[in-house]
Formats: structure tokens, C-alpha cells, sequence
């Protein structure tokens, strides 16, 4: 890594929306150092006041439903009504498979390249818990350069889903057109998270089997309980690669937005997931500091040798770590 520039420096070129600026700020929180995460919070005090303001979304979907493709033309769409849009990624795979949103900002061409958007990998070395607490910071130096929208992609993978949820004001699930085998495979967990699902790819001769899915979907949701009672997640079907569809469904976002805040439920969620976020980043640091404690790295390689030979039960293993990291 570069040297760091100054505090004050990197905060003027954030908030002056500095691209450079921005790319140095990030990869700061990126970092594992530990000076440098003093320095990053040094930074996230500073442009704190200036966070907040923007709307954030989350999008998932099945594999092949073409978010890039989606992300693409909805952040086109936005920054061609005057948005300023950042797009961000969770991805807990990239450790083995050099993740998915590296491959986006290759396509999406014209939205990586529009001056009113910023397309951001963030890199998570496979723990999910790193690449929240990046995303979340991330996101933060985002909206303190005036992007207006930050747009977080998560390649819908297990629990990625629901941190990705537990950031954001709206999440949007992606479907693909033909209910059939892709609705048995649906989570019900992810059902509960969304304020929306889109059919997408309904162009071409995919038409009716999208609306077919829609009217699936709509089945589906009636069994599961909405994430806030002042809402109905909708159905609707669009089409990434044309367009179709999109403008409608931004407008239901902005009406999701406009419904909670005039009621105070969404200032009280983003409220609940600072507080989350607080008690997540608790345990990363107790765990990153129990790892790291010099009595319990020269216990671990023997304890997990035990626990593997079947000598010593996990139980035990834990309380003898939990004791040589409290004891010192």
C-alpha cells in the first residue's frame, strides 16, 4: 500500500468527490494493519457528519439472473435522472474464485466508466465478517462524496444475503422467468428479507414464463411475514438488457423510501443496524484478539489436534483457550 496521505488531505478529496481521493480512502479501510485501521477510523470520525444521506439498496439473485446486466442499466438509468450511484459488492467467495463484482466492472462498461457513478470490489480473503465491516465503511466514504445511491451486490451465497440486508434500507431479490424448479429452491429466509422481487430477463420470448413466475412469487410471499408492516413486498417483472420495467421499479423503491420515513421506521431500522454493526464488530475484534494472543497460539495447534484425534472434547478445547486468553 501507498503511503497514507493526510487525515485532513484524504477528507478534503473525499468530500470534494476526488476519485483518487476516494479509491486511497477505501483501500485504507480495506486494510488489516493496525495503524492503518486507527487512521481509518481517524477518517470515518472526520466524515461522519457528512453520512447518511443516501439511499441504500441491496440486490441479490440466483445465479444467471444477470445483476450485472440489471446493476448496469438501473445505475444508468439513475445517474441519467441526476443520481449520483455507487456500487458496491459482498462477495465471501472471492478467496477461491476471484469473486464475481471484478468480473462486473469489466461489463459494465458504461456505468464504470459514467463520472457520475464509482463501481467498487470489496475483497473479503473468504470471511464474511471482514468484507461487512469494509462494505459498511466503504459505503460510508461513499456517501460523504455525495453519491446519492449506493447499490450493494451480494452473489447470494448463505449468510451473505442477510448481512447484506442488515445494511441497507431495501433489499431487491432477483428471480428468474419459469417459476417452477427455481421457487422450490427459494430459502423462505430470503423471502422475509425482501421489500421486493423482480423477474428478470422478461423480454423476448421470455414474456409470459416471467409474468407466470410473478404470479408464483406473489403465492409465495403470502406465506411469509413482510419486513415492516407499513409494506407489501411487490412482484414485477423486468428486463435488464432492454430496460423494460426498470423505471417502474425504481419508483416503487422511492415509494418503499417516502411510506417509512414519513412513519420514522426507517431512520429507527438504520438506527438497529448501527447498533448490530457495533456489536458485530465486537466480536470480530474479541476473536481477531483471542487468535492473536501468544498463550493461545501456542495452545491451538495441540487442542485442535485433540479435537481431531477425538481425545479431548471442542467443549474442552474452548474453555482451556478461553482460560489461557484470560489468565495473561
Amino acid at each position: 500500500m501507498d503511503p497514507v496521505p493526510p487525515i485532513a488531505s484524504l477528507v478534503e478529496g473525499v468530500r470534494s468527490a476526488d476519485r483518487a481521493s476516494i479509491g486511497r480512502a477505501i483501500t485504507l479501510v480495506e486494510s488489516n494493519l493496525a495503524e492503518h485501521r486507527e487512521m481509518a477510523q481517524d477518517l470515518l470520525t472526520e466524515l461522519l457528519p457528512f453520512t447518511g444521506g443516501s439511499h441504500r439498496i441491496g440486490i441479490t439473485g440466483v445465479p444467471g439472473v444477470g445483476k450485472s446486466t440489471f446493476i448496469e442499466t438501473l445505475g444508468s438509468t439513475l445517474t441519467g435522472r441526476g443520481r449520483r450511484v455507487a456500487v458496491l459488492a459482498v462477495d465471501p467467495t472471492s478467496s477461491r474464485t476471484g469473486g464475481s463484482i471484478l468480473g462486473d466492472k469489466t461489463r459494465m462498461t458504461t456505468l464504470a466508466n459514467d463520472p457520475s457513478a464509482f463501481v467498487r470490489p470489496s475483497p473479503t480473503s473468504g470471511e464474511l465478517g471482514g468484507v461487512t465491516r469494509m462494505t459498511r465503511e466503504t459505503m460510508l466514504i461513499c456517501e460523504a462524496a455525495g453519491y446519492d445511491v449506493v447499490l450493494v451486490e451480494t452473489v447470494g451465497v448463505g449468510q451473505s444475503e442477510t448481512v447484506v440486508a442488515d445494511m441497507v434500507d431495501f433489499f431487491l431479490v432477483l428471480m428468474l422467468p419459469g417459476a417452477g424448479d427455481e421457487l422450490q429452491g427459494i430459502k423462505k429466509g430470503i423471502l422475509e428479507l425482501a421489500d421486493m422481487i423482480a423477474v428478470n430477463k422478461a423480454d423476448g420470448a421470455n414474456v409470459n414464463a416471467a409474468e407466470a413466475a410473478a404470479r408464483e412469487y406473489e403465492i409465495a410471499l403470502h406465506l411469509t411475514a413482510p419486513a415492516s408492516p407499513l409494506w407489501s413486498p411487490p412482484v414485477l417483472t423486468c428486463a435488464g438488457l432492454t430496460g423494460a420495467g426498470v423505471d417502474d421499479l425504481w419508483d416503487r423503491v422511492e415509494e418503499h423510501r417516502s411510506i417509512l420515513s414519513q412513519a420514522g421506521e426507517l431512520e429507527g431500522r438504520r438506527e438497529q443496524q448501527n447498533v448490530r454493526w457495533m456489536w458485530s464488530m465486537l466480536d470480530d475484534r474479541l476473536n481477531d484478539g483471542l487468535r492473536s494472543h501468544p498463550s493461545v497460539k501456542t495452545l491451538l495447534p495441540e487442542l485442535e489436534a485433540q479435537v481431531r484425534a477425538g481425545s479431548t472434547t471442542p467443549v474442552s478445547a474452548v474453555d482451556q483457550l478461553l482460560d489461557a486468553f484470560l489468565d495473561n
